[in-house]
């Protein structure tokens, strides 16, 4: 499950983040739509000032980093459920009633998701299939995010918990199962922010879980107690599923390395006849 999303209330955008084992939501997208104020950054500065400053009250929000319009990251004030139900109470609003119950039912999904994982996978299931991809890329998609997990929790075992150093690990898993890297394998296929496993093909994404599962599996075995070390069990995964992959392409006399993607490849409508 990604950890920042963006969540719908009545078709109005409201962004929000996983931080500290629970949902962090954007006060201004929370103000802009009880308050409907065209200004709602200044609307909740004046709702700040007042609730927090003159009656001196607890600061209920933190400042953590959500994407804006323009793609790029800026520190914005968040609040987490049980704070949100406070800001609410100091914004009048018909939409107040309906937004409270919005705002449960979409923490309360996490909470099943974490009690029951596979209604975060049917879900993830039902979005791939709304934006058109075919259920057998599906179930790889799946599959794939379910071996990813398995991988970064065994490098968490190891004591590897930077973002930073997955990126480098996967990088090594990458070129030594397809000779690129992570960027340009996504440069290959023409995208910018996209996730380059959504625009894999069915090929790409076999030897992308081949390489990460063998990957998980030798560590396992040998428990590599440092990062350089479980760097080259990286390296040795993805040779495994690179010495396949070659294979592979003498057989089917092409390369498993492609420049499609799901952009490209969107299955055309029938035609009547």
């Amino acid at each position: 499950m990604s950890k920042n999303k963006i969540v719908i209330f009545q078709e109005q955008r409201i962004r929000r983040i996983w931080h500290a084992n629970e949902w962090f939501f954007s006060v201004v997208d929370i103000v802009e739509v009880l308050s409907e104020s065209p200004h709602p950054r200044q609307y909740w500065e004046k709702v700040k000032q007042r609730e927090f400053i003159e009656i001196q009250l607890s600061p209920i929000w933190l400042q953590l980093k959500l994407a804006s319009v323009d793609g790029k990251k800026y520190v914005t004030d968040c609040v987490n459920t049980k704070n949100a139900f406070r800001l609410i109470q100091s914004i009048p609003s018909n939409k107040a009633e309906p937004f409270k119950m919005w705002l449960a039912q979409v923490g309360k999904e996490r909470l099943d998701e974490i009690e029951n994982p596979e209604l975060a996978q049917e879900r993830m299931k039902a979005l791939y299939e709304q934006k058109g991809y075919p259920k057998d890329w599906i179930d790889k998609r799946l599959r794939g995010i379910a071996i990813r997990q398995d991988l970064t929790d065994e490098w968490k075992e190891r004591g590897i918990i930077r973002q930073k150093d997955y990126a480098i690990l996967t990088a090594e898993i990458s070129k030594a199962t397809f000779g690129i890297t992570p960027s340009e394998h996504k440069t290959l296929k023409k995208l910018q922010r996209e996730n380059v496993r959504d625009h894999m093909t069915d090929l790409e994404l076999i030897f992308t879980m081949l390489g990460e599962k063998v990957t998980t599996e030798i560590s396992i075995k040998e428990k590599p107690d440092s990062f350089q070390k479980s760097k080259r069990v990286a390296k040795r995964g993805g040779v495994v599923a690179g010495r396949a992959r070659q294979e592979t392409e003498k057989e089917i006399g092409r390369r498993v390395v492609s420049s499609d993607n799901y952009l490209a490849l969107r299955i055309p409508t029938k035609k009547k006849p």
